[in-house]
């Protein structure tokens, strides 16, 4: 017994070592929690995200950090899955970590924004804030808003607008299928598309709208079956990872020939599933920006990030988050989650694709320019292809970044 008890308490002690030791490192470095899909479905896509946040970590250390002290980004696996996201924030939390950032599934940024905004308040002192790049379901920055929370991806809402616009000119859009995942943000994107084709274009007819469970789908063959009797000539979608690039294979395989408008085809995966629909520029994203737009302090990190990452920037708002989060921690002189949320309200930028970018103070989220971009052979002077396809994006259209702000339903109590 006297055994038993020398090994539990030796086993304690070193649990207790390992923690003061993670709280130390904490200190030395600016440890931000990447908390994302690194394994089941979603696990192309996060691995993609985490490439992109150790390389921006590595430009700003290269510079110098910031208040003497370099950046390290910590991953952590979520699993696309709201409960065990929750489970690593608190891990993260517990190794004195006071930043997080995530951006895959709606329905786990919702989790995680419930679950800082109740850590922060019981917990005074002892803060965390919660940095999302890619999360876009509208409730976030409305009515489930909180001050802990920062969006810098446009809203779902705001992206179906300027798809919608871009569809209002063209006669060709006669009848539309849509298809999105069974969760928050495709439902938001599935509503918000009926509700905008009906103001904008009553002529158009829709001839399905489906949803599907996210990220479990291994064959897409039954619903493209489905579109391809529906008549649809166009198709609209917010899926993202594995589930936009397989559903693209099986309209190829299928052959398939609808145009597609989507928010995530660029995604891992996407482009050489668009090359082998041969649908060159009849699939359409609307995005903050893309390796082809004409701006040089972009395009050279482009050429630097490909050969280092093997893959192409696909979020450009992680450039633009890391360097805001960068500049207010500067601002507030430490890293303190209460001072930097302080100093990110109002706060503007060059965007990383060379537009004005600033966060709104009324609900936290990131305002900046949109494009609508196809995919398909290099127009002349554009650089870059996607995933060796000798396909690339370019731009059709531009919204303004001011042009894109919504009214908003935030009402939110700082604790600053």
């Amino acid at each position: 017994m006297r055994r038993i008890k020398t090994i539990v308490r030796s086993i304690a002690t070193a649990i207790s070592l390992s923690i003061a030791s993670a709280s130390a490192l904490a200190q030395q470095t600016i440890q931000v929690a990447y908390i994302d899909p690194l394994s089941g479905g979603g696990a192309s896509i996060g691995e993609h995200g985490l490439k992109h946040f150790r390389y921006i970590a590595d430009q700003l250390n290269t510079a110098g950090g910031v208040l003497g002290r370099k950046f390290e980004i910590v991953a952590f696996d979520g699993k696309t899955n709201p409960q065990e996201s929750i489970v690593q924030a608190q891990k993260a939390i517990d190794r004195g970590i006071r930043i997080i950032t995530q951006g895959n599934g709606s329905s786990v940024a919702a989790a995680l924004s419930e679950f800082v905004a109740k850590h922060n308040a019981r917990n005074p002192g002892k803060e965390v804030i919660y940095l999302n790049y890619a999360a876009v379901d509208p409730s976030l920055t409305n009515d489930k808003c909180n001050w802990s929370h920062f969006r810098w991806d446009a809203d779902s809402d705001t992206k179906m607008a300027a798809l919608t616009n871009f569809m209002k000119a063209r006669p060709s859009v006669k009848k539309v299928y849509l298809i999105n995942q069974d969760y928050s943000f495709g439902h938001s994107v599935r509503a918000q598309a009926v509700a905008m084709l009906k103001e904008k274009r009553p002529d158009v007819q829709i001839v399905g709208n489906e949803l599907h469970p996210l990220l479990k789908i291994n064959d897409f063959a039954p619903y493209i079956a489905k579109i391809k009797a529906s008549g649809a000539d166009s198709v609209i979608t917010g899926n993202w990872g594995q589930d936009i690039a397989l559903l693209l294979k099986a309209a190829a395989d299928a052959g398939l020939k609808v145009d597609w408008y989507t928010y995530y085809a660029g995604g891992a995966g996407g482009p050489t599933a668009i090359k082998q629909t041969g649908l060159a520029d009849r699939v359409f994203a609307v995005v903050e920006g893309h390796a082809n737009v004409p701006h040089p302090p972009s395009q050279a990190i482009e050429a630097d990030f490909r050969p280092r990452t093997g893959q192409a920037v696909w979020y450009p708002r992680a450039f633009n988050q890391m360097y805001m989060l960068s500049e207010a921690i500067k601002a507030a002189g430490a890293v303190d989650a209460k001072k930097i949320a302080q100093k990110l309200e109002g706060m503007r930028i060059t965007t990383h694709n060379g537009g004005v970018g600033y966060m709104r103070t009324d609900n936290h989220q990131f305002i900046q320019d949109m494009f609508i971009a196809s995919f398909g052979p290099l127009p002349a002077g554009a650089k870059y292809d996607e995933e060796g396809t000798g396909w690339g994006w370019k731009t059709l259209g531009k919204v303004e970044g001011k042009d894109t702000e919504l009214a908003t339903t935030c009402k939110m109590s700082r604790p600053y």
